[in-house]
């Protein structure tokens, strides 16, 4: 910011001080000026009086102080100075002053910073006020002639500080109009920036949860019964630790895909993108769930019905996490031996994942938290879908989702609460 635009915004921020100042540095320059008009003008009039130089000097100051207000209240100050105008033009003298300067100055500064009637008025009354000038000067013996052309003289000088403060008040409203665009452009990038911030970090957290927890519960489970089996079975605690052993490795791996995406680091040449060697999960690799699953001693099987397609992007992983989370539940919650059952149902319009187990259902312990079925619910609603999860009535518990296969992630639509109460008292963290 320059010297200039610094001391241009200082006396933007201190209008009446400044304009206090030239109305008073105006008036001591005008002051002698107008005496001096004034005892010329009594000798061709006759109207100033005895004391001329003193009328002369307070016509000046009553005609240039109201312009000490002629931006903080522009109305205000062209009506005094109007006023001051038309009585000096009527009981004095219709001799244009130095000091009558001020009616333009008014004039200008009512139609840049003043309301658009008030300067409309402004000029309507600088018209009359030429055309009482013509008037007033004829009868003071002037000729025709030379009283209009004073008239028309007073009315153009008018019109041009009127013109000018036009085009100045056009000019202002238009860096007005665009440094509030510009403010508000800059508010609605930050809040997109918010917006795009807060859905990233609910997807991060989407992906960690259904990672952490459930590689953690498929190697605590095998864990427990790692340790039960170490002394009567030694091959199932051995299976049991390969397992564990397998499941942190992937779960490693889809941290460090998760985490590489949001650093930026430089990579040697020729290596592969971070977080980009291994692919997303999809509703492909639901096979490969269901064996992990059942890898850790759970009776699980896999159904399908319909067609298998491909998937727009996103939908296969949605699906994928659904399914994950629910069979994570399972393993936490359902209890001892559950029989699981993962149906894929492929429609035109849509796939639906539905897991079903015989375990407590409604029975089962609570952490408390709610983050899972809560996550799985946002992840349906993104692209249109919906999330139905609860106790069986024959006992068990079921996680329907219903996902569309067609159209765009919804991403600013906020997140219904699902239609049915959820699994809240057998959730996972």
């Amino acid at each position: 910011m320059s010297t200039w635009d610094r001391l241009l915004a200082w006396e933007e921020r201190h209008r009446l001080v400044v304009d206090c100042a030239a109305a008073l540095a105006l008036i001591v320059v005008v002051v002698p000026m107008t005496t001096l008009v004034g005892s010329t003008t009594a000798v061709l009039f006759g109207a100033w009086g005895d004391d001329s130089q003193r009328t002369g000097a307070l016509l000046s100051i009553f005609l240039i102080a109201p312009l000490a207000l002629r931006r903080v209240r522009p109305t205000t100050s062209v009506v005094l100075v109007y006023t001051v105008a038309l009585l000096q033009m009527v009981a004095v003298t219709p001799v244009s002053l130095p000091a009558d300067l001020a009616v333009l100055v008014s004039l200008y500064s009512v139609t840049v910073h003043g309301p658009r009637w008030a300067h409309r008025v402004a000029m309507a009354g600088a018209i009359v006020g030429s055309l009482l000038l013509t008037a007033l000067l004829a009868r003071h013996d002037v000729d025709l002639p030379t009283a209009a052309a004073f008239g028309t003289f007073a009315f153009v000088l008018c019109l041009a500080a009127w013109a000018f403060g036009l085009v100045r008040r056009s000019r202002r409203e238009t860096i007005e109009a665009l440094v509030d665009r510009a403010e508000r452009l800059e508010t609605e990038r930050d809040q997109q920036a918010r917006l795009a911030t807060a859905a990233e970090r609910a997807r991060i957290a989407r992906e960690m949860h259904d990672i952490v927890a459930h590689s953690l519960t498929v190697m605590i489970a095998q864990a427990d019964g790692g340790r039960y089996a170490a002394a009567a079975d030694p091959p199932a605690a051995t299976r049991a630790l390969g397992t564990i052993a397998e499941t942190g490795r992937a779960a490693l791996t889809d941290m460090r895909r998760l985490l590489g995406v949001l650093r930026d680091e430089p990579r040697s040449a020729g290596a592969p993108p971070v977080g980009a060697t291994t692919p997303q999960p999809a509703a492909d690799d639901l096979d490969t769930l269901v064996e992990q699953v059942r890898a850790s001693g759970v009776r699980v099987s896999m159904v399908r019905m319909g067609t298998a397609r491909t998937l727009p992007p996103g939908v296969g992983l949605t699906v994928y996490r659904i399914a994950q989370e629910a069979l994570t539940n399972v393993l936490k919650h359902a209890g001892p031996d559950p029989t699981v059952t993962v149906m894929v149902q492929w429609r035109p319009e849509s796939i639906t994942v539905e897991v079903t187990d015989d375990g407590r259902g409604a029975a089962a312990g609570s952490d408390g938290l709610g983050q899972g079925l809560r996550g799985m619910a946002e992840r349906a609603t993104m692209f249109g879908g919906s999330v139905v999860a609860g106790p069986r009535p024959g006992g068990g518990f079921r996680v329907r989702a219903v996902v569309p296969t067609t159209g765009e992630p919804v991403l600013s639509s906020p997140v219904p609460t699902p239609p049915t109460p959820l699994r809240n008292e057998q959730e996972n963290a």
